[in-house]
């Protein structure tokens, strides 16, 4: 389908910018929010374009997970629909979710009509150094197409995960202790790396490294230009996560943080956000034992910026909006559980500048929802995305 101009009319604007606007416009040009405020200002040329009376209907950014595995272990499938951990090395930074994601898969679709309209995606937690972390569209067909930024993040994994993997391998690593030191000495030969290519750009007698595939990878992190996802869940891996990002002067997001809550007024002098969840799942292992769905209103009382996610396919995409609706339930604020799916995720991710809000010159991924989100029951009744009606 081709891009629509379009004027929505009689809309309760749920901005996540400074004004919200009770009876609003919003138009769309070219895949793009053109124009929008309050009716009584509404410009004489939105008359020419497709005119939606929203009726009284909330509208609202598209909703975001900032961590997610979405079409990286397709629904319905073993093996063969399992890309989502290169379990063969322990480091493998080099490995980009762009190559490894299915957007024919259905969980897509089942997203988008959930009004979820961007997803972090990426590898999952076997290695201590995953690999490199995408944010995409949900509606498409081809990948490069969908993409938002890439890379947006390094994977890396704390706790129980890797050392089962490796365990049962007989490989290292198989202790927490091995898990921090391949992620140091990976972190410390890419440091090594980037040193010889800065004093080889200065001093002309100086000889570049030997090309690396897995240091270039994380040169961008290195840099600061983009951050480490770091996978912990009990509170001691939480900590390991931010003594190595210290050590190497990192940007650093803790993905999950089951047990940061327990600690939350110390977290919140490392300054360090959390993408908290999921939540709608059940403990399926020890280190959840700590799991509490009231963990993010703890988190945003203390100041720490939260996100919330459904780590797809551990909670199906389609229900970011439930686990929204049940942080709310459990003591949430219902406008902080709605930045945490919208304006949130895409600041954390350095996506803000494209999505997260209703802003002219931003992206028209819209959601027109009956009730007003994350209320358990608020229904998407339209979905935009690039200025696109998503039909069902």
């Amino acid at each position: 389908m081709e891009n629509q101009n379009i004027c929505l009319i009689h809309a309760n604007l749920i901005t996540m910018e400074e004004t919200d606007f009770s009876d609003g416009y919003l138009v769309i040009r070219d895949g793009k929010i053109a124009d929008l405020g309050a009716m009584a200002n509404l410009p004489q040329e939105a008359a020419g374009y497709e005119v939606i009376d929203a009726k009284g209907a909330f509208l609202t950014p598209g909703l975001i997970d900032a961590h997610s595995h979405l079409g990286m272990w397709e629904d319905g499938l073993n093996f063969e629909g399992d890309d989502g951990n290169e379990d063969t090395d322990p480091a493998t930074p080099q490995l980009r979710a762009l190559d490894g994601v299915n957007p024919q898969d259905r969980a897509f679709l089942e997203a988008v009509h959930a009004g979820i309209t961007t997803v972090i995606t990426g590898p999952g937690s076997a290695n201590p150094i995953g690999g490199q972390l995408l944010a995409m569209k949900t509606a498409g067909i081809c990948v490069d197409d969908m993409l938002l930024r890439a890379p947006v993040g390094i994977k890396a994994a704390f706790g129980e995960n890797p050392k089962s993997v490796y365990h049962d391998k007989s490989q290292a690593p198989v202790t927490r202790m091995g898990t921090a030191a391949v992620i140091r000495e990976t972190l410390q030969k890419a440091k090594n790396y980037l040193e010889q290519i800065d004093r080889a750009e200065e001093d002309e007698n100086e000889e570049r490294p030997e090309w690396d595939f897995k240091c270039e990878a994380l040169l961008p992190l290195l840099r600061q230009e983009i951050p480490l996802h770091a996978h912990a869940h009990r509170l001691d891996d939480i900590f390991t996560a931010i003594r190595i990002a210290k050590e190497f002067s990192l940007r650093l997001i803790l993905v999950h943080g089951t047990e940061a809550h327990l600690a939350a007024d110390r977290l919140a002098k490392e300054k360090v956000p959390v993408l908290s969840g999921p939540i709608l799942t059940d403990r399926s292992k020890p280190e959840l034992k700590n799991q509490n769905e009231a963990a993010p209103a703890i988190l945003c009382a203390a100041d720490i910026r939260t996100a919330l996610i459904t780590d797809h396919p551990e909670t199906p995409e389609k229900y970011l909006l439930l686990c929204a609706a049940a942080a709310v339930r459990a003591g949430l604020e219902p406008d902080a559980a709605f930045a945490a799916v919208t304006k949130v995720p895409a600041m954390l991710c350095d996506i803000f500048d494209r999505v997260g809000s209703l802003k002219v010159g931003k992206d028209a991924d819209l959601v027109l929802w009956e009730g007003r989100p994350p209320a358990f029951d608020a229904k998407p009744v339209m979905v935009f995305v690039d200025g696109k009606q998503i039909k069902r």
